[in-house]
Order: structure tokens, then C-alpha cells, then sequence
């Protein structure tokens, strides 16, 4: 396997508009990501996980320290990279099919061409007969399908998943997770998973970066030797949980 993402000293300070206070969020932050792996980002609320994700996405600037999709050094958004957000940000206005294909429209993609695609992922994530229900009339855990579905559909070389179950309650949250493993199974795709939920990142990962507090930095990665599906009351997995709690709870 291939590195197709390498993330080389990311730093991140925040300053106010007159310069006169600042705050470090990312401080040295280094790791790579190969083709079709699922990597999680977990660590504890409000160290910078988010905002490392938006540096990958292209969404902020690093302080210092670069991104490199494919070689190619990342400094804007681009349809090389899909973002799955916590807070469902589908256009309200538009159908699920409509929001699915909307990347596809406005690169100009022919009307054939968007439909079977469009078809094809709503298919994937499991809402074939939901093609023409608005927002509105979707359950969370639906409208989160979209969102992924419409991802995607994007062909991106690299999913970039903020929380994504975070909003969802916990039954829907788990089956969603499953979803994510079918999909992926199906349909292989490089992914960065952000979550600070201990059995989610064990439960998904083929590996995990555990990052410190804030200003955050990479403690360890953990390889997750274990197939799936997982049981989350394997004593492997139980014991990995207790190792990587261990692992954030303590201080540098």
C-alpha cells in the first residue's frame, strides 16, 4: 500500500484581530495515511481534532507545516478530498437524489451520468425509494446516509468524516457504524474519522492517532489488529479501551 496522505508538522495558533492574544491548538502534528485505510483521529473534546480536519480539507491555513495529498501540497479546498460533517449540512431545498448529485452538476457532468451515480451510492448507503424525500422528512441517521452517500459521489481520494455519528442517538449510532464498514467494504475509499468516543474509534479503525490536549500532538498510533466485524465485549477490545484511555489521561 501507498501513502496517499502525509500531514508533515501541522501547527495551528489562533490570534484575535489585534494580534494581542493567541492560542495554540496544534503544535508539531505529523502522520501519513495509506490508500484505503480508515484512520481515526481520537483524542479529548476541544484539543484540535476538528481544526487538523479542516487543514486536511483545505478549509484553514496551518501556522506552520504542510499537507500533501498524492504528492501534491494542499492549499485550498478541492474535489480531491469530501468532508462528512457532525451537523448535517444538506441543502434543506433540495431532494436527497438533489443533494447527492449536486457535486456532479456543478462540474458540469452530464444529466445521465449524475443520475447513475446519484442512484448508484443512494443505493449504497441503503435509501432506494428516498430518492425524491426532502431533508425535512429524513431521521437523522437518514440524513446522515445522505451525507456519506453524497461524499461519495464526489470520487474523492480521501473522506474526511468530522464526528459524524456525534449528533445520532446511541442505537443509530451504532448501526451507522456498521453502515460505514459495509460501505467501505463495498466501495474502498481512504478515510479520516474525527471522534473523541473511545469504542467508535476501536469499533471502525484500521488505525488510530491518540492526540494529547491542547496545543494537541500525536501520542501514539495504535495499529487495531482485530477483524471485523468487532465485538465490543471481546476481551482484546476491552483491553485496548482501557489501554488508550490510559493513554489520553495522561499528562505530558
Amino acid at each position: 500500500m501507498s501513502k496517499i496522505l502525509e500531514i508533515n508538522n501541522i501547527s495551528k495558533t489562533f490570534t484575535n484581530d489585534d494580534a494581542t492574544n493567541s492560542k495554540e491548538v496544534l503544535t508539531n502534528v505529523t502522520f501519513s495515511v495509506e490508500e484505503n485505510e480508515m484512520v481515526v483521529v481520537f483524542g479529548p473534546g476541544q484539543c484540535g481534532k476538528t481544526t487538523l480536519l479542516n487543514i486536511i480539507a483545505g478549509l484553514e491555513k496551518p501556522t506552520t507545516g504542510d499537507v500533501k495529498i498524492n504528492c501534491k501540497e494542499v492549499t485550498a479546498p478541492g474535489p480531491d478530498r469530501a468532508v462528512v460533517f457532525q451537523n448535517i449540512m444538506l441543502f434543506p431545498w433540495l431532494t436527497a437524489y438533489q443533494n447527492v448529485e449536486y457535486s456532479m452538476k456543478i462540474r458540469n457532468f452530464d444529466k445521465a451520468e449524475r443520475a447513475k451515480e446519484a442512484m448508484k451510492y443512494l443505493d449504497l448507503v441503503g435509501l432506494n425509494g428516498f430518492e425524491q424525500s426532502y431533508p425535512v422528512k429524513l431521521s437523522g441517521g437518514m440524513k446522515q446516509r445522505v451525507g456519506i452517500a453524497r461524499a461519495y459521489c464526489t470520487k474523492p481520494d480521501v473522506m474526511l468524516m468530522d464526528e459524524p455519528f456525534g449528533a445520532l442517538d446511541a442505537q443509530t449510532r451504532y448501526l451507522m457504524q456498521d453502515e460505514l464498514l459495509r460501505i467501505s467494504n463495498t466501495e474502498k475509499r481512504t478515510v479520516v474519522f474525527i471522534t473523541n468516543n473511545i469504542e467508535e474509534a476501536l469499533y471502525v479503525a484500521d488505525r488510530i492517532i491518540v492526540m494529547t490536549d491542547c496545543p494537541s500532538t500525536v501520542m501514539e498510533e495504535v495499529i487495531i489488529d482485530m477483524p471485523h466485524p468487532r465485538e465490543r465485549t471481546d476481551q482484546k477490545f476491552l483491553q485496548l479501551r482501557k489501554e488508550i484511555s490510559a493513554m489520553v489521561n495522561r499528562r505530558r
